[in-house]
C-alpha cells in the first residue's frame, strides 16, 4: 500500500543545528531545566535532524547531549526524550538488548520488533547491536530463548523476507495447502512448515495465501494458529500474521494494550510512539479509532500526565474526529475486516454438553437427598445441575415429579437463596422459559433494562424468538409484543417490535441486493434523523446476518466510513444501542457477548442478572468461543474475572459453566 509519507514528525523548515544545540544548552543551564523548551524542540525535529543537533552540541560545548539530557531529566519523560535522540537502528538494538539481558526475557518486545521490521531495518539493527554491545544479536537471542519460538526469531533476524513484489499464483495455492496440511489436517502440527512459509515469503504473497487458506480451512489463519500453537511461539506467529495483514493495525493493538486497564506499559508506549512517528503514525491513529472507537490522542491524554504526556501527544500529532472519513489504509482494513467476517465459518463450541451415563431418576433422587432434612447439600445440587444439558435437566424435572410427587423448582427455590438460587433456577428452565422470564424482568417494576431487551432480541434466532413468544404468553397471559409496546416508545419500540416478530430473513448474502442496501444506508446518512433511523431499521432488523455482513462491507466502499462509527456519531440513546448491538452481532457475536460479560463485571459491583443471563443462555451454544474472544480482547480470562468478581457456591457454579481456564 505504497502511499508515501504517513508519519507525524517531519523535517523542520529553516533548520539550524547549531542554534538548536545552543537552545538546548540554555534550557539545561543553571538551576533546573526548561523541560517545555526541550520537548518542543526535540519533538519538532526529525530523527536525522536530531543527529545533527547531537554533533553540533558536542562541537559547540564539548559535551555529550544525551548524557546532559539524562542528567537533567527524570523518569518516563527522560526515557522518552533520550530515546528520541537515538537513531532508529540503535534504538531498536537497545530494546532488543534490554529484552534479553538481565533477569528474565521480555518476549513481547522481541516479538513486536522482529515481526514488524523490514529487511533493511533488521540489517541496520543487527549492525547497530554489534557496534553498541560487541556481540551478535542472533547469538544473544538464541542464548535467551528456546524451541520453535527461538527458531522463528532466528529466521526473522536474518532479514531475508522476499521483497521482490513478484507473486506466483501456483505457489500461493501450494503454500495455503501446505499450511493447512501442517496444522488443521493432521494430528499435531508441523511447526517447521509454518516457520518456513511465514518467515520468508513476501507480504503480498502471504496476504494472498491467507485468503486462499480461509477458503480451504473455512477459518482464518489466525484461528488455526490459536488452536494449533501455544505460548510465545503462538504469540509470535500471530504477530507476524497481523503485520502481514496490516502493520498499522498491529501497532494500534499494541498501543491499546499498553494503556488499557490499571497501569501503563510505558516501555511499549514509548517504543511504538517513537519508532512509528516518522513512518505510519497517521495510519496507526486511524486503525486505532477503527478498532477501539476512540482516538489514540484521547487515550494517551487519559492515561498519562505532565511533560511525558505532552511529548507523546506531540508525537501522536493530533486528535481524530470520530466521524471523519478513513485514511486509505484504514478504509482498506475496514473493508477487509468485513470480508474476513463474511468468509470465515466459525465453529460454535459449547462448554456444557450432555452428561454420559446419565440417569434422570438417579439424579432426581440425589437432588431430593441433597435437600432433605436439616440443611442443604449445595455441592451435590451444583454438581448435578451444572453438569447436565438443558434437555437432561427437563427430564430430571419430570422424573422428580413422577417419582416423588414434588415440584423440583419449588423445592430448589425454598432451599437455595440469592444469586445461587437465581442461577440454579435459570439453569432448570427451558431456554424459551428463561428468555421469557428475562424479558419480563427487564420490563417489570420501576425502570426498564433496555440493554437486556436489546441483547436478547438481537442475538436470538427466529425459532428461538417464536419459542420465547409462546413461553411469554403461557407464563404471563399477555403477548410479548404488547408488553414491549407498553414499556417502550418511539423508534426504539418499533425496532424491538420488529425483532419480536422473529421474521429476520435467513440464508446467504444476495450480492446485488447488498449493493443496493449499502447505497440505501449511505443515502439515509444524509436524511434527517427520523428518516435515517427508519431506513436503518428496515434493513438492519430484517436482513440475514450473512447478507448484512456484505452490506456493511460495501457501505465502507460507498462512504469511506464504518457503519459502527456512523451509528455512534449520528444516533443516540436506546436506538443507537440497538443498532450498534446488531452490527456487533453481525460482525462477531461471541465478541459481542464477551464485551457484555466484561461490562457486567468490571468496576465496582457486578451486574449479576446480565452475568447469569449470558452464562446460562450461551453455555450450550458458544460459551467456549466467547471465552476465547474475552481473553483476546481483555487480556485476562473469563475464568479469572468470574473468580475475582464472585464468591461461594455462586462462583463455583459459574466456573463449571465457564468450562475451564484459558
Amino acid at each position: 500500500m505504497g502511499m508515501g509519507f504517513r508519519g507525524t514528525i517531519t523535517d523542520a523548515a529553516g533548520f539550524d543545528p547549531s542554534a538548536d544545540a545552543e537552545a538546548l544548552y540554555n534550557a539545561m543551564k543553571g538551576f533546573g531545566s526548561d523541560k517545555e523548551a526541550i520537548l518542543d524542540l526535540v519533538t519538532s525535529r526529525s530523527n536525522a535532524q536530531r543527529q545533527e543537533v547531537i554533533t553540533a552540541y558536542k562541537s559547540s560545548f564539548g559535551k555529550d547531549l544525551i548524557d546532559d539530557l539524562k542528567y537533567e531529566l527524570t523518569g518516563k519523560f527522560e526515557r522518552l526524550i533520550v530515546s528520541l535522540m537515538r537513531t532508529p537502528a540503535y534504538h531498536d538494538a537497545k530494546e532488543i538488548h534490554d529484552a534479553v539481558k538481565g533477569a528474565g526475557t521480555n518476549e513481547r518486545c522481541l516479538i513486536e520488533i522482529l515481526s514488524s521490521r523490514n529487511n533493511k531495518q533488521i540489517h541496520d539493527m543487527v549492525a547497530a547491536y554489534k557496534d553498541a554491545y560487541g556481540s551478535e544479536m542472533e547469538e544473544d537471542v538464541v542464548a535467551d530463548t528456546s524451541g520453535h519460538f527461538k527458531k522463528m526469531l532466528v529466521a526473522l533476524i536474518q532479514g531475508t523476507r522476499d521483497e521482490s513484489g513478484v507473486v506466483d499464483g501456483e505457489l500461493v495455492e501450494q503454500d495455503a495447502q501446505d499450511l493447512f496440511a501442517a496444522g488443521e489436517e493432521q494430528w499435531g502440527t508441523d511447526e517447521a512448515k509454518f516457520i518456513m512459509i511465514l518467515g520468508s515469503r513476501s507480504v503480498t504473497h502471504l496476504q494472498m495465501v491467507f485468503d486462499a487458506y480461509d477458503k480451504i480451512a473455512e477459518k482464518s489463519i489466525e484461528d488455526s494458529i490459536k488452536s494449533e500453537l501455544s505460548g510465545d511461539f503462538e504469540r509470535l506467529m500471530l504477530a507476524v500474521v497481523q503485520c502481514i495483514r496490516s502493520v498499522p493495525m498491529f501497532f494500534a493493538r499494541r498501543l491499546y494494550w499498553s494503556m488499557k486497564g490499571l497501569g501503563t506499559a510505558d516501555d511499549t508506549l514509548i517504543r511504538i510512539m517513537i519508532c512509528r512517528s516518522e513512518i505510519d503514525m497517521l495510519d496507526i491513529r486511524e486503525c486505532f479509532r477503527l478498532r477501539y472507537e476512540k482516538s489514540l490522542y484521547n487515550m494517551i491524554q487519559d492515561d498519562t500526565s505532565g511533560d511525558y504526556k505532552r511529548t507523546l501527544l506531540h508525537l501522536c500529532g493530533g486528535d481524530d474526529d470520530l466521524a471523519g472519513e478513513f485514511f486509505p489504509e484504514a478504509a482498506q482494513i475496514a473493508y477487509k475486516m468485513w470480508e474476513l467476517s463474511s468468509m470465515t465459518k466459525v465453529q460454535l463450541r459449547p462448554t456444557i454438553r450432555p452428561a454420559a451415563n446419565y440417569d434422570p431418576s438417579a439424579d432426581a433422587q440425589a437432588l431430593r437427598k441433597a435437600m432433605k432434612g436439616f440443611g442443604t447439600d449445595e455441592d451435590a445440587i451444583i454438581d448435578i445441575v451444572a453438569q447436565r444439558s438443558n434437555a437432561q435437566r427437563q427430564e430430571i424435572r419430570q422424573a422428580f415429579k413422577s417419582l416423588l410427587g414434588r415440584d423440583l423448582m419449588k423445592d430448589l427455590k425454598s432451599e437455595l437463596s440469592k444469586n445461587l438460587e437465581r442461577l440454579i433456577i435459570a439453569l432448570m428452565l427451558t431456554p424459551a422459559e428463561f428468555d421469557a422470564k428475562m424479558m419480563r424482568k427487564a420490563m417489570e417494576g420501576a425502570g426498564t433494562d433496555e440493554h437486556a431487551l436489546i441483547e436478547i432480541l438481537v442475538t436470538r434466532s427466529n425459532e428461538e424468538i417464536h419459542a420465547m413468544n409462546a413461553a411469554y404468553q403461557n407464563a404471563y397471559k399477555k403477548s410479548l409484543e404488547e408488553a414491549v409496546q407498553s414499556d417502550t416508545s418511539g423508534h426504539f419500540c418499533r425496532i424491538l417490535v420488529s425483532l419480536v416478530q422473529g421474521a429476520r430473513e435467513e440464508g446467504p448474502a444476495d450480492l446485488e441486493r447488498a449493493d443496493a442496501d449499502a447505497q440505501a444506508l449511505a443515502d439515509a446518512c444524509n436524511a434527517d434523523s427520523d428518516d435515517m433511523e427508519m431506513h436503518f431499521m428496515s434493513i438492519l432488523c430484517t436482513r440475514s446476518f450473512p447478507h448484512l455482513r456484505r452490506v456493511f462491507q460495501e457501505f465502507v466502499r460507498f462512504t469511506n466510513k464504518d457503519i459502527e462509527q456512523i451509528i455512534k456519531k449520528e444516533m443516540s440513546g436506546d436506538v443507537k444501542n440497538a443498532f450498534y448491538a446488531i452490527v456487533r452481532s453481525v460482525k462477531n457475536q461471541p465478541s459481542y457477548f464477551a464485551d457484555r460479560l466484561y461490562k457486567a463485571m468490571k468496576g465496582l459491583g457486578t451486574d449479576d442478572r446480565a452475568l447469569i443471563r449470558i452464562m446460562v443462555s450461551r453455555c450450550e451454544v458458544d460459551l467456549f468461543n466467547i471465552r476465547k474472544e474475552f481473553k483476546d480482547t481483555h487480556d485476562a480470562s473469563l475464568h479469572e474475572f468470574i473468580q475475582g468478581d464472585t464468591s461461594g457456591d455462586y462462583r463455583k457454579t459459574l466456573l463449571l459453566l465457564c468450562g475451564g481456564e484459558d
